[in-house]
């Protein structure tokens, strides 16, 4: 299986190997980091590793690979997302300085990503990879990031605007900043995005990237 087929699997396998939370066949990340699950195979049991990883009425997301079945939790699988990939360099854009984010941005990542990326951002997510920004009037304008990924693989994530900064073509200039960037150094962008994020996945597919997969999407509450 192609990392990207299981790409919450291959990052904490590789990349996130060092945060990575394991009991039996399953793996996960500390839930300041993000609320992702995975599993080798659909056919694995994790009855035992729910126990040990997954707090009682906890909610965890899978991506690409879910087990048939589980016991004492509900599993809900969501419309698939598309999968998306670029294997060229993007034209870049012009527009203000981009700068790194740290520790020192993190308040107003967190504040960014509250009111437009809301649902998968933790407090540690930041540590999963490289963050960058542009910043307009002391405020953080738009921001992209890296989440998962393996040794030749990076999920481009935590896309944002500020509302009060939509159309001046930041998102554009940040996605072809870090695209490039990785591309030079041999590394696959890749990215999820919603079908029903229909402006979103436009404008991916308009810069330049394409969709690989539709990839299976899944919530696991622990009942227990």
């Amino acid at each position: 299986m192609d990392d990207l087929d299981n790409p919450i699997h291959a990052a904490l396998r590789t990349l996130h190997h060092g945060i990575a939370m394991q009991a039996g066949v399953a793996l996960r990340y500390p839930s300041a980091y993000a609320p992702f699950f995975a599993v080798p195979d659909e056919t694995s049991d994790v009855d035992e590793s729910l126990d040990a990883l997954v707090a009682p009425v906890e909610t965890v997301y899978l991506l690409g690979v879910a087990p048939k079945k589980v016991r004492d939790a509900k599993m809900h699988a969501f419309a698939p997302l598309a999968q998306m990939v670029c294997d060229a360099p993007l034209p870049s854009i012009d527009g203000p300085p981009i700068m790194p984010l740290g520790i020192d941005h993190r308040d107003d990542v967190l504040a960014l990503t509250a009111v437009v990326y809301p649902h998968y951002f933790r407090p540690r997510t930041m540590e999963m990879g490289r963050y960058f920004g542009i910043y307009e009037g002391g405020q953080l304008a738009a921001m992209i990031g890296e989440r998962l990924g393996s040794t030749t693989t990076r999920e481009i994530s935590a896309v944002c605007t500020s509302p009060d900064c939509n159309g001046r073509g930041y998102a554009r200039r940040l996605m072809a900043y870090l695209t490039n960037d990785l591309i030079a150094s041999n590394i696959q962008p890749f990215l999820h995005v919603s079908h029903e994020n229909e402006r979103a996945k436009e404008m991916y597919e308009r810069i330049g990237f394409r969709l690989r997969r539709d990839i299976g999407f899944w919530s696991l509450r622990h009942e227990r």
